[in-house]
């Protein structure tokens, strides 16, 4: 995967050590050997590593591995893990939560910016409604908004918000037409084997088609 990626230009490569989930008996994530694993593809391609602190006292260990620190959904309101990044010298990635308005969105971030970090990026990840066809709803509404009223880069994540693969190329291009900086994406060389949310992951030939249509809509 990380081959096929950084063959596309991809930069930033999310390595998750940690998965929360929400049954205690489902994979939760290898640790520290994922960050040693993740860190040595992203050296090998010439590219930058990403993963999601679970709590402040795991600081010391992701700034040996990580270049970019992940502040996931379930933590978006944790001020103390939001001051503590805040303090880091690393950019942080904050994703919004499942249940979050733009305002409390915004106020997570001001925690991380006050705390001496002006280095945020805001991840889009859809919102819950009544809908069940998609695991989210992607609030492309607020994408917009996102980008009108801060300075701050703007994500689209189209896998957690759909949890679905094959709508992943429309909502990449509605992400692109909406003026978000970028995208997050999730891809498997085999998703049925993946030990997490192996129905929204791409294969590495989706993976690519879907970069073909973005790249012909710039």
């Amino acid at each position: 995967v990380g081959a096929a990626l950084a063959k596309r230009g991809v930069k930033l490569m999310r390595g998750m050590a940690y998965k929360p989930r929400t049954s205690p008996y489902e994979f939760q994530g290898l640790g520290e050997p994922a960050l040693q694993i993740a860190r040595q593809v992203a050296d090998k391609y010439g590219m930058f590593i990403t993963s999601e602190i679970m709590d402040q006292s795991q600081i010391p260990m992701f700034l040996e591995y990580v270049d970019v620190l992940w502040v996931g959904a379930r933590n978006m309101q944790n001020s103390f893990l939001l001051r503590a990044v805040g303090k880091v010298n690393k950019p942080v990635i904050l994703k919004r939560g499942a249940g979050a308005t733009l305002e409390e969105f915004l106020y997570s971030a001001e925690y991380i910016v006050s705390s001496g970090n002006p280095n945020v990026i805001l991840i889009e990840r859809g919102i819950r409604t009544f809908e069940k066809w998609t695991r989210n709803t992607l609030d492309i509404g607020g994408v917009a908004v996102l980008k009108l009223e801060t300075h701050l880069p703007v994500i689209v994540d189209i896998s957690h918000s759909a949890g679905r693969r094959d709508i992943a190329n429309p909502l990449a291009r509605v992400a692109r037409a909406s003026g978000a900086d970028g995208l997050m994406v999730e891809v498997h060389p085999n998703p049925p084997v993946a030990m997490s949310d192996a129905k929204q992951q791409l294969t590495i030939p989706e993976f690519n088609a879907m970069m073909d249509q973005i790249v012909e809509m710039a």
